[in-house]
């Protein structure tokens, strides 16, 4: 039985339309980078992507050996799934009218994680951004693998408030490929002012791509742990430790 929610108990989230509005704009935006960014290379062999003026990533990997290729197409594929229905794991509605299909959306979002961070691993070492992407990218893949396996390990333990704790992490993971492709354009903007004689595109381009191994996923885990303080859920230093069914009481009554 759940009690009735306490005086002090912060409102819904889905009750506040500043946050519905968030989510859409999450939503909206990461099917956008999906159409936009893995469409492409889904439909066009990277040959042909390489000689376009949005080829993205094809010039770099089309010369690449094929199990390269083979492995970066695993990645655009698993961080598609994952960034498409990633949103969808926080819609309300979704979790508490259709529960089954919210499992089973979170299973396939995971399997994306786990294809696109694998993936990702073992593309670090060959990354267009040199050793600051083998760090950063490197980075990102392990820690998007570890939110991933710590959000499915709490769930399977009953532990539905660490469950989604780690489930946001993961998404603000996956996210990074949508922030990457805002902070592009910031960073060469930023650039203009400072550039002599004729612009060079390329050399600005890599000046800012040089930058986001980092600044793409950072910034989102910041603002996820503050999301995750906001609402109560448990945070990385989880003073007590405290048993799976006690938390799921706990976050049930409150």
């Amino acid at each position: 039985m759940t009690a009735e929610p306490s005086p002090s108990a912060p409102a819904p989230a889905a009750a506040r339309p500043a946050t519905r509005v968030a989510w859409l704009w999450v939503l909206l935006s990461s099917l956008g980078i999906v159409a936009f960014a893995v469409t492409p290379y889904l439909t066009a062999s990277l040959a042909s992507l390489a000689e376009s003026p949005a080829g993205g990533l094809a010039g770099h990997y089309a010369g690449q050996p094929p199990m390269i290729q083979a492995v970066f197409y695993a990645h655009v594929v698993g961080g598609g799934l994952a960034l498409a229905l990633g949103p969808l794991q926080f819609w309300r509605g979704l979790r508490e009218r259709m529960p089954r299909l919210h499992r089973w959306v979170g299973r396939v979002a995971l399997g994306g994680v786990a294809i696109g961070g694998v993936a990702g691993l073992l593309l670090a070492p060959v990354n267009s951004a040199g050793l600051v992407g083998l760090f950063g990218f490197g980075a990102l893949a392990a820690l998007w693998l570890t939110t991933g396996a710590l959000g499915y390990r709490a769930i399977r333990r009953g532990d539905v408030p660490s469950h989604r704790a780690w489930m946001m992490r993961c998404f603000a993971l996956s996210y990074g490929a949508v922030t990457l492709r805002i902070w592009l354009p910031l960073l060469i903007v930023v650039q203009l002012p400072f550039t002599s004689g004729a612009f060079d595109f390329d050399q600005v381009f890599q000046n800012a791509y040089a930058a986001v191994p980092f600044l793409s996923w950072l910034p989102n885990l910041v603002v996820a742990e503050w999301l995750i303080a906001r609402r109560g859920l448990p945070g990385l230093r989880f003073a007590r430790a405290v048993a799976p069914r006690e938390r799921m009481e706990a976050w049930t009554s409150s």
